[in-house]
């Protein structure tokens, strides 16, 4: 019996998803008193290996297959299970990503165990292996006991603090053989979020809507981003309509984000959008209409027009950070 935290690179390098997993794991293997490993897949080398040690990581597997080039989940559960298979594995943590949920369904079934996607916080295991998670498109929480042997668990993006905690890290390659059935998609075209900051692993997000009346607009959004060391989001008509690419699109239909900022601007906050960013520590709404569904939900709120309010915080950031 152990843990195993599955580790999520992009391009052979390890972000701060994959360190929230691992502090998530570790944390989880002490209350239980159980060993820890970690596992990579990537269809090259893991360039940061190293900075596992920094959190307390301590046998760390790596499986690498170029034919991993583009993302799959069945062949990367296909993956995952062998190293279950190595480590003995019966609970599996993933960073809730894109990726993360898309694989622990798909490993579950093959496992023949229960999965739970986001969760918030170590299970209570005084009575069951209890597990709390937000529900109904962020208005409430839910909490499940796990009863299946084998678990598999997506920790939610900024949902825990990592912690470091040196450790001699050893590492050990798993070959794995995959079949023709673990990759029968071919992908043509990939398209990369293009901002300076992944959204998914930002602290602070500025984000804007149909205030904005027009693309030519942006600039004002993005240079308040760089001032604050933000990532760029925007609301589904934004995108739909080509303003801002479909990677910065926020919302229940789009990226589901936690970061400790969320700065709207002129976005109405339609539920759908308030489902992908409710879990935000902190929620600023900038609307000149003071009747906006948004504020209700702000932490909080300027009621102005966005084209007299942001060069005013973009000269009050400037201010900031020539005096730090």
């Amino acid at each position: 019996m152990s843990v195993l935290v599955y580790a999520e690179s992009i391009d052979g390098t390890f972000h701060k998803p994959a360190f929230e997993a691992l502090t998530y794991g570790f944390d989880l293997a002490e209350k239980l008193g159980l060993p820890l490993h970690v596992v990579s897949i990537s269809n090259v080398a893991i360039s940061n290996i190293d900075e596992l040690g920094k959190y307390g990581a301590t046998h760390f597997i790596t499986i690498v297959e170029p034919k991993l080039l583009n993302f799959y989940s069945g062949s990367f559960a296909t993956a995952l299970s062998a190293a279950v298979n190595q480590v003995n594995a019966t609970i599996v943590i993933l960073s809730a990503s894109f990726a993360g949920k898309s694989i622990a369904p798909r490993l579950a079934a093959r496992w023949g165990a229960s999965v739970v996607n986001n969760v918030s916080g170590l299970p209570n295991t005084e009575d069951g292996f209890v597990v709390k998670k937000s529900i109904y498109s962020g208005k409430g929480f839910g909490y499940f006991n796990i009863l299946a042997p084998n678990k598999v668990i997506s920790i939610g993006i900024n949902s825990y603090h990592v912690t470091e905690r040196q450790a001699n890290l050893t590492t050990d390659v798993l070959n794995v053989e995959f079949s023709a059935q673990d990759f029968p998609l071919t992908v043509t075209e990939t398209e990369r979020q293009k901002g300076k900051i992944n959204l998914t692993e930002a602290e602070r997000v500025v984000s804007a809507g149909r205030g904005m009346k027009g693309a030519e607009n942006w600039g004002m959004v993005e240079e308040l981003a760089d001032l604050l060391n933000a990532a760029t989001a925007c609301s589904k008509p934004v995108s739909d309509v080509g303003w801002r690419p479909h990677s910065e699109h926020v919302g229940q239909t789009g990226i589901t984000i936690a970061p400790n900022l969320y700065i709207a601007i002129g976005i109405s906050g339609a539920i759908q959008h308030l489902a992908g960013v409710s879990n935000s520590k902190v929620i600023v709404v900038i609307n000149k209409d003071k009747d906006a569904p948004f504020f209700k939900a702000a932490d909080y709120g300027i009621v102005g027009d966005a084209f007299d309010v942001l060069p005013k915080l973009i000269e009050a950031a400037k201010k900031v950070k020539a005096n730090s």
